[in-house]
C-alpha cells in the first residue's frame, strides 16, 4: 500500500478518504526549518473540494494538525507526522459500489486483493482525497527549497481539446510560475481558461466528467542533480508522479512530439551567457540530459485522466449475484479534478526534488 517512497527522504500516507482521519510521515527531513503553517495551510486550499461549481460539493476545510517533528516553530530532526480530520463524509452514498465496482475505478481490483474487505467508502485508500497529506508533505518541502532558491510551480495545459499557453522552457523564472497560482483558475491564458470553465461545466450538465494535463516547471536548480541508470531525475520524478491517482502519463520537455523530430533539430545547442555560465538555446530535454539536471529549467508535463466517478449509467458487474449488470452512481464528485490536482502536482514535484537534493549530498 503506502510503504514509504524516497531515498533519503521517506514518506508514508496513511488513512482512508471516509476514516476519521488522514495523515502523512516524513522521515529525515531537515532540522531547523522554520515552518510557515499559514503559508501551507493556504496553499491546501488550492486542493480543498467544494469551492466551486467546478468540483465536488464536499467541503472539507482540510486543516493540519502536526502531531510531532516540530518544536518551537522549526524542524526539529524527528519524525514528522501530520494528520487531517474527516468532517464532511456521507459514507451510505458508495453501499451500492460494495457489490457493483466502479468502471475505470480501483474498486475491482481492490476488491480481488483484499478479498471484499477493502473500504470502498469514497474510494477508501485509493481516493484523491489522499493527495491532501501529499501537498502538505511537499508544501513543506517548498519552504526547503525556497531557502536555495529553487521555486516549483504548474498550470493546467489542457482540458479537453481546449490548451492553455504553455510555459516558455528557455525564459522561465519564478514570475512566471506564480502567474497561475494567483488565480482562481490556474490556466496562464485567461481567454482559455473561460473556455476550459465551460467544457467542465458542459462535461457536469451531461452527469460526465472530463480529463486534461497539468505542466509544472523547476527554476534554480544547479547543474549535475541526479543521474544514473536508476537514480536519474526523470526516474524519481516519474514514479514520485504515479502516487497522484489519475496520473496515467508523464513527458518531459518537449515530449512526445520532440521525439518525431531529427536529432538536429531536437539537440540543445550550448553557448556562454554574458555572465559566464553555460545555456542552452532550446530545451526540448526539459532541464535534464542523462538523468541530470543541466542548469536549463525542468519542465515536465503529466496526464489526468477523466474522473471514473461520472452519472451516466454504466456496465458493470455483481459480485454477490455473479452475474452483469448495471451502475448509476450517487454521491459527490469531481466533473474534471485538474483545479484541484494542480497543488498535488507540485508538491509530489517538490518532494521528489528535496529528496534528489539531500541524496545528493
Amino acid at each position: 500500500m503506502s510503504s514509504e517512497f524516497g531515498r533519503k527522504l521517506k514518506i508514508q500516507i496513511f488513512g482512508q478518504s471516509h476514516s476519521e482521519a488522514i495523515g502523512v510521515v516524513i522521515d529525515n527531513f531537515p532540522c531547523g526549518i522554520k515552518v510557515d503553517i499559514e503559508k501551507i495551510q493556504s496553499f491546501m486550499q488550492r486542493r480543498t473540494p467544494g469551492n466551486d461549481l467546478l468540483s465536488t460539493q464536499r467541503k472539507e476545510p482540510d486543516k493540519i494538525e502536526i502531531i510531532s517533528g516540530v518544536y518551537n516553530g522549526y524542524t526539529c530532526g524527528a519524525p514528522i507526522c501530520a494528520i487531517i480530520a474527516n468532517t464532511n463524509t456521507k459514507s451510505t452514498d458508495y453501499s451500492e459500489i460494495a457489490d457493483k465496482p466502479r468502471p475505470s475505478h480501483a474498486d475491482f481490483a481492490a476488491h480481488q486483493k483484499y478479498n471484499g474487505f477493502n473500504d470502498v467508502r469514497g474510494g477508501g485508500h485509493f481516493s484523491g482525497r489522499l493527495t491532501a497529506p501529499l501537498c502538505f508533505a511537499g508544501a513543506l518541502c517548498m519552504q526547503y527549497l525556497e531557502q536555495l532558491e529553487i521555486y516549483v510551480g504548474a498550470h493546467i495545459s489542457c482540458i479537453g481539446k481546449v490548451k492553455d499557453n504553455q510555459f516558455d522552457s528557455v525564459n522561465l523564472t519564478k514570475e512566471h510560475l506564480l502567474i497561475a497560482q494567483g488565480k482562481s483558475f490556474p490556466a496562464l491564458c485567461d481567454e482559455a481558461a473561460e473556455l476550459m470553465k465551460k467544457e467542465i461545466l458542459i462535461a457536469k450538465e451531461r452527469g460526465d466528467s472530463i480529463g486534461g494535463a497539468i505542466e509544472c516547471a523547476v527554476v534554480g536548480l544547479p547543474v549535475g542533480l541526479g543521474g544514473g541508470m536508476f537514480g536519474g531525475v526523470e526516474n524519481i520524478l516519474s514514479s514520485a508522479m504515479f502516487s497522484i491517482p489519475a496520473v496515467k502519463g508523464i513527458e518531459f520537455g518537449s515530449g512526445f512530439e520532440g521525439c518525431l523530430k531529427h536529432g538536429s533539430e531536437y539537440n540543445d545547442e550550448y553557448y556562454y551567457d554574458r555572465s559566464g555560465l553555460i545555456k542552452a538555446y532550446s530545451n526540448n530535454n526539459g532541464g535534464i540530459t542523462g538523468g541530470m539536471t543541466n542548469g536549463m529549467p525542468l519542465l515536465f508535463r503529466v496526464a489526468i485522466k477523466p474522473t471514473p466517478s461520472v452519472f451516466i449509467e454504466q456496465k458493470t458487474v455483481s459480485f454477490k449475484e455473479k452475474k452483469d449488470t448495471t451502475l448509476v452512481i450517487k454521491g459527490r464528485h469531481d466533473p474534471c479534478i485538474l483545479k484541484r490536482a494542480i497543488p498535488a502536482v507540485e508538491a509530489v514535484c517538490a518532494f521528489a526534488i528535496t529528496d534528489i537534493i539531500l541524496y545528493n549530498e
